[in-house]
């Protein structure tokens, strides 16, 4: 087909033809809602470095999921902010810990809402890592026992899926053998497979009060110049029996999701990080971009690299934007 018998605008004409023919849709259903939960009460502290997010005591993380749940989105995903932190991070896997407290008040007041939990240990420890620390390093065997622990009591408050982002070699295989033998063989897990060191999680470090209190995550967390590591990651997730994979971050990492679309069938999940909402609220605030334009096509270009599901934090806004059609 060539020009002139052939023309590619014959199909762009107008917006009922542009619609018929559009090959990735976005729609509210993509989204989970990150939620920032933090011990006490009466607390809602905007996070300077996230315009519209909100370290939230329990209450009104109630209700912001209400609010949610009646925009349409299917999903939240919870992180914690203890009231105390120590070398292991003991209120991660505490019964009566932050999160789980929150599970119990969003699963009785929302029930319908699916709720998601972050299995790491980096938001509940006084250095800041995402485990046990042995000779100036995370160790990784004996923090799997604790990520372990960490994701049961979840369960057992009444999460629906569990998302371990801690990138210990073989936690999903020892989540999934402590949920089984203990009647949860029916909670999935989402595992953030392909998880790099990126600096994009900045913003993220304030809302979660987690940076390293020194060093860095590179020991555990992958290296954003490899490409072929990730198609290896996610292998070991599958085959320790991940029900959904995830990439984070997403938008400087679309060919690392095109790659997992294209070699495993497991429900794929983008994470469309801090540092990506954070930019796109800077750059509009000064009017250098139309913000909403911008956020629906940033989160669109993660559907056509093959994302099923989006974790975004600009996950209401989106929602009243396709609403509005």
């Amino acid at each position: 087909m060539y020009f002139p018998a052939y023309r590619a605008r014959r199909m762009r004409r107008n917006e009922t033809i542009r619609s018929m023919v559009r090959e990735t849709h976005l729609r509210v259903e993509d989204f989970i809602y990150p939620m920032f939960s933090a011990f006490g009460k009466n607390i809602r502290k905007e996070i300077i470095s996230m315009p519209g997010i909100f370290q939230q005591s329990i209450e009104h993380i109630v209700e912001e999921a209400k609010e949610v749940h009646a925009l349409g989105i299917p999903a939240v995903i919870l992180f914690g902010i203890p009231e105390t932190k120590d070398p292991v991070g003991q209120d991660a896997y505490s019964e009566t810990g932050i999160i789980q407290e929150t599970i119990r008040a969003i699963k009785q007041a929302v029930p319908e809402l699916t709720v998601i939990t972050d299995v790491c240990l980096c938001e509940y420890t006084d250095h800041g890592h995402c485990g046990v620390i042995v000779d100036g390093d995370v160790d990784n065997d004996s923090t799997l026992a604790l990520l372990a622990a960490e994701a049961l009591s979840h369960a057992r408050a009444g999460a629906d899926i569990i998302a371990p982002s801690d990138m210990m070699d073989g936690r999903i295989d020892v989540i999934r053998e402590l949920l089984d033998a203990n009647g949860f063989e029916n909670i999935p897990i989402m595992s953030y497979a392909v998880k790099y060191a990126s600096a994009y999680y900045g913003p993220f470090r304030d809302a979660a009060d987690s940076t390293p209190q020194f060093g860095d995550r590179r020991s555990y967390q992958m290296d954003p110049a490899n490409r072929r590591e990730a198609i290896r990651e996610a292998t070991l997730d599958v085959q320790e029996c991940a029900d959904f994979l995830m990439v984070k971050p997403a938008l400087s990492y679309l060919d690392i999701l095109r790659d997992l679309r294209e070699n495993f069938d497991l429900p794929l999940v983008a994470y469309n990080v801090s540092g990506e909402y954070s930019m796109v609220k800077a750059a509009a605030e000064k009017g250098w971009i139309d913000g909403e334009r911008v956020m629906l096509e940033t989160l669109l270009s993660m559907k056509r690299a093959g994302a099923d599901l989006i974790i975004t934090y600009h996950a209401k806004e989106a929602a009243q934007a396709l609403a509005k059609g």
